[in-house]
């Protein structure tokens, strides 16, 4: 039984930066201190963590945000789960979690980022939650020490996730759903994350071309509103986006 609960005390707080570690293998440097969750806590943020029987394999910590005009919303600034615990729906009990928490404020956006290298992870932003992505970044947050970026440039899609939209329920609860034409796609190979780790400068290529792609469709007024995969190959789906 995975318990998901609310981060409250300085020794959960300590084992949310100690996974952070684990996870990803930042430097010392990189990692969110134990400050930042308490900080983020106490000003309208979220510090989630699942638990196994008492001990924590993932967390999740949001902050808040302010869009130009003064629309309120959050950040989910990092989210993870121990290696042997992916793919068990742990990470979208925490996501599930900050939007009923969310929700219960009267807040129906949270943004965060993602590697648009990391196709498991678009899938599940598209297909699991519902979010869509009208942004592109280039290196967000320079070269990083995690063995997990590989060494490249860390460009990030920004997904923006509608939560209280009828199209955001049915997509969480599994309905059938009407979806929009598509417009163009990019598609990117299965076997990427062995490309990151044992051909770099492959890596850059891909990573290159999908920026432009990005960047391209963003210039055009499309939207991401899906993502397909496939057996050689995930894609994202572009389309046009005419409301939440």
């Amino acid at each position: 039984m995975i318990e998901i609960r609310a981060l409250r005390t300085h020794s959960e707080f300590v084992e949310a930066v100690r996974l952070q570690q684990l996870i990803w293998g930042f430097d010392e440097v990189e990692l969110m201190p134990v400050r930042l969750f308490v900080t983020a806590t106490k000003v309208g943020g979220q510090a989630f963590g699942a638990f196994d029987r008492g001990c924590m394999i993932g967390f999740c910590l949001a902050i808040p945000g302010i869009k130009p005009g003064g629309k309120c919303y959050l950040h989910s600034h990092m989210l993870g789960v121990k290696s042997e615990y992916r793919n068990s729906g742990v990470g979208r009990m925490l996501k599930l979690e900050q939007r009923r928490e969310a929700l219960s404020r009267g807040l129906d956006l949270m943004e965060w980022t993602f590697d648009p290298l990391e196709i498991k992870n678009a899938y599940f932003n598209m297909e699991r939650l519902g979010t869509i992505v009208r942004r592109y970044v280039l290196n967000q947050y320079g070269t990083t020490s995690s063995k997990l970026h590989a060494g490249l440039p860390t460009d990030r899609c920004v997904p923006e996730w509608w939560m209280a939209t009828p199209r955001t329920e049915a997509i969480i609860n599994g309905a059938p759903r009407e979806r929009e034409p598509e417009l163009a796609r990019i598609s990117i190979p299965n076997e990427i994350y062995a490309i990151k780790q044992n051909d770099p400068a492959r890596a850059r290529e891909i990573q290159a071309r999908v920026s432009d792609q990005f960047q391209e469709y963003f210039a055009k007024g499309l939207t991401v509103t899906g993502f397909e995969r496939g057996a050689e190959a995930g894609s994202y789906i572009f389309s046009k986006w005419d409301s939440k």
